[in-house]
């Protein structure tokens, strides 16, 4: 596999996390940037090759409104 991708979210508790898809990684951050490091381990700590590997985050924003 040489594309993950990660769903980001805010936690309720506060932070964040994120979950590949297809790959059983997950991982938590308290920020944005510390993510990026988070994700990045977490995948060469899944893998135990030296393949070189893209990583994507989406992140997902919900903002509840009341009208």
């Amino acid at each position: 596999m040489r594309e993950i991708i990660f769903i980001v979210e805010e936690s309720p508790e506060g932070g964040y996390t994120a979950k590949a898809l297809g790959v059983s990684i997950f991982t938590e951050a308290e920020t944005i940037e510390e993510m990026r490091k988070q994700v990045v381990d977490a995948v060469k700590c899944h893998f135990d090759d030296e393949e070189q590997r893209i990583i994507r985050l989406h992140i997902v924003r919900e903002e509840v409104l009341a009208a």
